[in-house]
């Protein structure tokens, strides 16, 4: 049996809802692991992506809302997988972004 990466519960509770996020951003605030921090910020990402749907639907178009947040939801159940199979791997394009734009959850 092999053993588990650093901070993998972490990141597999990041992706179970925002209020799973929250916890695993403050379980991670005080002892830093670099495989949850990636996963917190690409949940992060991936949150924005959802409330911008739907505001989307709301102010704008409801059909390109739809998409976007069905997007996002498959963007997170893709990042959920990754994060139980040990991968620093998310959103093609822009899991680099989030990397780059969210520093401050580091």
């Amino acid at each position: 049996m092999t053993a588990s990466i650093p901070g993998k519960n972490k990141a597999i509770i990041a992706y179970l809802s925002f209020v799973g996020f929250l916890i695993a951003a403050s379980m991670n605030a005080n002892q830093k692991e670099e495989f949850a921090t990636w996963h917190i910020k690409n949940m992060f990402g991936i949150i924005i992506l959802w409330i911008v749907s739907l505001v989307t639907q709301l102010n704008i178009d409801l059909l390109t809302g739809d998409i976007l947040q069905i997007t996002s939801i498959l963007f997170l159940i893709y990042s959920l997988i990754m994060a139980i199979r040990d991968k620093k791997q998310g959103v093609p394009l822009l899991s680099d972004k989030f990397q780059e734009w969210f520093t401050f959850l580091d």
